[in-house]
């Protein structure tokens, strides 16, 4: 029986030779060469004034909320279908959660319901763009502009994918980024900020080093460097990034690898759709994803399950994704759903993601979409 886990770390084959570079190189620590490389490739890529690997994507977004100067009685919006570090970062500042629905169509926040959550003590805006696939941002965009909100993308999932041309990541005041392992592009655990504005920068570099100019100190702007804000250790190490580095350098060969076998489960499972049995990813015109995941929809949570069993009989590994955070225990406590929860947990008890990764190949999807077929006929 063919074995398919639900995902598999990318490699290139070169991580090794460039962590041995990085051991040679005599400077482990944060803010080494392939740190460097990497800011570099993320600031020039997504066209921003600044990136800075972090520690985790959940860091990233502690970060922003350090640079957004949210503070205790805030209000931030955002949808409950994420993961817990786009809520945690903001709790931990002391600010209110306001949980809107997303749309059916791609899980994203429902644009056209933020501004009715909008109250004198709202100070952000935080889309997730869920599957790499863009929010409508343009229109998030105005409404922050007409109401002086900050916007942090939460682009965890965005590496390489854009909304009319432009980064995901790039188009808010800040976005995040995550290398963690289940990524397109990894470094075990990490991921990097980026901030759209130049004066920004030195602040962010200050927060990500513990609260210090340590970082004007190395370029020789300050004859020395002492604590003059708050901050903490988010430097990655440069072991990681080197693992990163040579990922990077295959960005475009790994991104149209996976784009291959996301087009692959779609097309095979089409007559599925058109017969009305499941519901595939919906990608507007506007977005370029980066097929970071692979979903179908079923008729519920029953038949979710019952599919899930089928395919883990055949050695297949499909899992369900995010359980609303409004509905959990700390989602009561720290937060609040603003109007009808007509999706959000409705299309999560549907969503059903099946392998996808850096190495899986079209014989592999044909193998997932031959199984699915088998349980619905």
């Amino acid at each position: 029986m063919k074995e398919l886990k639900f995902n598999q770390p990318p490699c290139t084959g070169k991580e090794m030779e460039h962590i041995r570079k990085a051991i040679e190189n005599g400077k482990i620590c944060g803010d080494g060469e392939y740190t460097r490389k990497c800011n570099e490739w993320i600031r020039e890529g997504c066209g921003t004034a600044g990136a800075y690997l972090t520690t985790s994507c959940t860091q990233a977004l502690e970060m922003a909320a350090l640079l957004a100067e949210i503070e205790p009685g805030d209000e931030v919006i955002l949808p409950s279908y994420t993961f817990v570090s786009t809520a945690n970062a903001f709790v931990l500042r002391g600010a209110k959660l306001v949980f809107v629905d997303i749309r059916p169509d791609t899980n994203n926040i429902d644009e056209k319901l933020i501004e009715d959550a909008i109250t004198e003590r709202t100070k952000a805006i935080v889309p997730v763009h869920y599957a790499g696939v863009g929010c409508e941002m343009d229109t998030i965009m105005e409404i922050a502009r007409r109401h002086s909100l900050i916007v942090v993308e939460d682009a965890a999932q965005g590496v390489m994918a854009s909304y009319k041309g432009r980064a995901l990541g790039s188009i808010g005041d800040y976005g995040c980024f995550s290398f963690h392992e289940t990524k397109n592009y990894s470094m075990g655990e990490g991921g990097a900020i980026l901030i759209r504005d130049p004066e920004q920068c030195d602040a962010a570099e200050i927060i990500r080093e513990k609260g210090t100019d340590r970082s004007r100190f190395l370029r020789g702007q300050v004859d020395k460097y002492s604590w003059v804000s708050l901050g903490s250790s988010y430097l990655p190490s440069d072991i990681n990034a080197a693992y990163l580095w040579p990922q990077l350098e295959m960005a475009e060969e790994i991104n149209n690898s996976r784009l291959a076998c996301w087009d692959a489960y779609y097309e095979q499972l089409l007559p599925l759709q058109k017969e009305g049995v499941l519901e595939l990813p919906v990608i507007p015109p506007e977005c370029s994803h980066n097929a970071h995941m692979f979903y179908v929809k079923t008729s519920g949570i029953e038949e979710r399950g019952a599919l899930i069993s089928h395919l883990k009989k055949h050695g297949i590994g499909a899992v369900f994704h995010y359980v609303p955070l409004h509905s959990s225990k700390a989602g009561v406590k720290y937060g609040r759903f603003h109007g009808e929860d007509r999706y959000t947990t409705k299309e999560s008890e549907r969503l059903l993601r099946l392998p996808m990764y850096y190495g899986l190949t079209l014989d592999d999807t044909s193998y997932v979409t031959e199984k699915i077929m088998e349980f619905y006929r």
